[in-house]
């Protein structure tokens, strides 16, 4: 299964708990109806990363995605759209964001 990861720190002036509020009452919701992802969280990072104390990261979403096809349309879609207005343009710094795409190796 396919994952992506999006590490963020936030921006300036915004609080951890207000945006780990609007990550329990709307992300989470909203992530949970798109038929493209099985399972998403979010992690408080416990700095500092050993070689990017810099970087200023301070959570890491795991989005294990059903299917990548599917997870775009999610991501285009008028929710979609919104839930990256809101996380990007109320919470965190984009131009700090890094994501990546993994695949897990089965046991």
């Amino acid at each position: 299964m396919p994952v992506r990861f999006v590490i963020n720190t936030l921006m300036p002036g915004v609080k951890p708990e207000d945006y780990e509020q609007w990550l329990r009452e709307y992300d989470y919701r909203v992530a949970r109806t798109f038929p493209g992802i099985a399972s998403y969280r979010t992690s408080r990072i416990a700095p500092p990363i050993k070689g990017a104390e810099d970087a200023g990261w301070r959570y890491i979403e795991r989005i294990d995605v059903r299917d990548v096809d599917q997870y775009q349309k999610d991501l285009a879609s008028p929710a979609g759209q919104e839930l990256i207005r809101q996380l990007y343009g109320q919470y965190c710094d984009r131009s700090k964001s890094i994501s990546f795409w993994a695949e897990e190796i089965p046991d």
